[in-house]
């Protein structure tokens, strides 16, 4: 078995100079790779995640349509003890793992001759990943389909095989058993691959036309564990999975690809959930990330779009997520840890990255958009240590010292950043609702208020400069390059220089990937890098702040890229760091570009927000069907007629309108739920 790293498994993923698409839509929730129009050998991989286990498959398609295929599968809960020459990260990402190569493939016998797949005939995503071959010279056709158990610690690939001949065909199929121990403080953990008997017996025949279906199971457990039913139907579980995530937050324009995304976001941000010692989490993955939480993704990014996909599961993870940090507010103020790793056993670290700022601003959001009045009161003792956290840290500028941001250090950030002041600004405005809702004194609803719009100004005066040229911000007091995080202010309303910071992000720092970090740095290094989450938070703030024609254009731009190009079909991480991992919180950052930008919905309380819907010019109409936010289920319809814009929302469940009046292009309408 190979013990290869899952960064030198990704290294061959490449960037191709010019933009093409290589897969194509063929279904509403489903791509297909564009195998008449391939010209080149096609590298690419697709994490796939269950609460005990997840798979990353890596597959290269070559011009002759012959496949490999390599699986990595991780066991998040199994942690083995690190060898003496590991890195000292291992201490924080030991999880039991294994690399699977095409020779832990059964072998299969037709009339005394090895059976070889032929040629590719089609390969699909749609929530499972798929490889049908065409018929072999043998007559029996193949297809492969890989995806996670549920609940279990097993990662299944089935094999199905057509007679396509008229004859019977006779297969001879090869056992394939594999074991592995390894040693963890839990006691042996047992990694197997099987090819499970009791579905495929060792001979057999199908009769013309017939098929026929055994899994390969790749699995884990130590010695006192069970697991495995035979009952059980898991790829009928994998689907129930995925009809719940389809069912609801229902995006409808009129941008194929825009819609087919927007779904493939629905499913990565919520299958990446895993139980662990702090509850069910969710975490982001891409084969490092696993049974943890940090104050950035699962905190700031992705539990606050839970409650608009009404995923139970997700509303779950994010109140173990609020109670891990809530167990970390101090009577002295000092800094909480940012991250809980390996289900928390490891030593903490405490470098403040803005955390607390992160943690209010995805906590206040979360309680108001989910809607309940317990859960807001659990979680207001939180948000509130956090914001006075973020008071205490102000320098004698007004605005938010911390040691650095979310990139811990990579890049330098100075003494007081950008992000964490316009954070803790947003936090602030929520806040103030949060305790207007709550019926809390209304001095201390104005005073947030009161604090938020000092706040303002002294963002201004400290961060508003003229950066290469531009009337935008600087993103510390030292710096003189144009950073992808002044979009943030964009995103928490404040838009006095949204003109310049549009500019600069569409036009200064966008690539073919995205929003870079930073361009004309005196480290070039530094230019070659970017992070899906700058780019996801820019289209975000500039939906909201009104730029919605060129926000439209580098959407679908990015869209195209992530979903059709050659890394798909979810928005990834960072490169080169993590070379494009799908971590999964990015994917609900990119359902939030719709739901609080193109949408424009801002939470003021357990049953109210504001809307300024941005319909493009080209759109004659734009939905959102099936939100379950506000403890509500409800649709929002944008459409125009006769140049006049118009507004239904209405109850998705008995059609009653909620509102149901025109609108001013840009207005903003409040709206009341019952």
């Amino acid at each position: 078995m190979k013990k290869i790293s899952l960064l030198l498994t990704l290294a061959f993923l490449t960037f191709r100079v010019q933009a093409q698409n290589y897969w194509k839509i063929t279904g509403t929730t489903e791509i297909s790779f564009d195998l008449e129009n391939q010209t080149e050998t096609y590298t690419d991989n697709l994490e796939m995640s269950g609460r005990k286990a997840s798979g990353i498959i890596t597959y290269s398609i070559d011009t002759v349509r012959r496949v490999k295929i390599s699986r990595e599968i991780i066991f998040p809960q199994l942690h083995p003890y690190i060898t003496e020459t590991d890195e000292w990260w291992r201490v924080f990402r030991a999880y039991e793992r294994g690399i699977y190569e095409d020779d832990f493939s059964p072998v299969l016998l037709i009339d005394s001759l090895k059976f070889a797949p032929g040629k590719l005939k089609a390969a699909r995503i749609d929530g499972f990943l798929e490889f049908e071959f065409e018929t072999s010279k043998s007559g029996l056709s193949l297809t492969r389909k890989f995806y996670p158990a549920a609940v279990d610690p097993v990662f299944f690939e089935t094999w199905n095989l057509k007679n396509e001949t008229d004859k019977p065909l006779t297969i001879q199929a090869g056992k394939l058993f594999r074991r592995r121990d390894n040693f963890s403080p839990d006691g042996t953990i047992i990694r197997t691959v099987v090819k499970n008997d009791f579905d495929a017996p060792e001979k057999f025949t199908l009769a013309p036309g017939d098929e026929f279906s055994f899994n390969l199971e790749f699995s884990a457990m130590t010695d006192d564990m069970f697991m495995g039913k035979k009952s059980v139907d898991y790829a009928a579980q994998r689907s129930d999975f995925l009809q719940k995530v389809s069912e609801n937050l229902i995006l409808e324009t009129p941008n194929e690809t825009l819609n087919t995304f927007f779904n493939f976001a629905k499913i990565r941000a919520s299958e990446s959930i895993f139980d662990s010692k702090l509850g069910l989490i969710h975490s982001p993955g891409g084969g490092r990330y696993y049974v943890g939480i940090w104050a950035n993704d699962q905190a700031e990014y992705v539990s606050p779009f839970f409650p608009y996909l009404g995923y139970d599961l997700g509303n779950e993870s994010a109140i173990n997520c609020y109670r891990a940090f809530a167990k970390e507010i101090n009577p002295e103020y000092k800094p909480m840890r940012y991250a809980f790793e390996l289900e928390g056993i490891p030593p903490p670290f405490y470098l403040d990255r803005g955390d607390a700022a992160m943690i209010a601003y995805g906590a206040a959001q979360f309680v108001l958009t989910y809607g309940k009045e317990e859960t807001t009161r659990e979680f207001y003792p939180l948000i509130e240590w956090c914001l006075e956290y973020c008071r205490r840290q102000l320098n004698a500028a007004g605005v938010v010292k911390s040691e650095s941001d979310e990139m811990e250090g990579r890049i330098e950030t100075g003494d007081a950043n950008l992000s964490t002041s316009a954070l803790y600004y947003g936090a602030l405005n929520l806040a103030a609702d949060l305790t207007a809702t709550l019926k809390m004194p209304q001095q201390q609803t104005e005073t947030y208020r009161k604090q938020a719009e000092e706040l303002a100004a002294n963002i201004e005066k400290y961060f508003g400069a003229t950066i290469e040229g531009l009337p935008t911000y600087k993103y510390y007091a030292e710096h003189d390059k144009l950073r992808h995080w002044i979009c943030l202010p964009l995103v928490v309303g404040i838009d006095s220089r949204k003109d310049a910071t549009v500019e600069a992000l569409f036009d200064r720092l966008w690539t073919e990937n995205g929003v870079h970090v930073e361009k004309n740095s005196d480290n070039p290094a530094i230019s070659e890098i970017f992070w899906d989450r700058g780019t996801l938070y820019a289209l975000r703030g500039t939906f909201l702040a009104g730029a919605t024609e060129k926000s439209l254009e580098k959407l679908i731009e990015y869209s195209e890229k992530r979903l059709l190009g050659d890394r798909v079909p979810y928005a990834v991480e960072a490169y080169p760091e993590g070379n494009m991992a799908h971590l999964s919180a990015e994917s609900g950052l990119y359902c939030r570009i719709f739901t609080e930008g193109m949408f424009g919905i801002v939470p003021t309380g357990l049953r109210s927000f504001e809307l300024t819907p941005r319909l493009p010019a080209e759109w004659a109409e734009m939905n959102l069907r099936n939100i379950q936010a506000f403890g509500n289920s409800f649709d929002i319809e944008v459409t125009r007629h006769d140049g006049e814009l118009f507004l239904k929302i209405k109850d998705s469940k008995n059609g009653k309108f909620i509102f149901n009046n025109s609108f001013k292009k840009g207005g903003t309408v409040k709206i009341e739920l019952p």
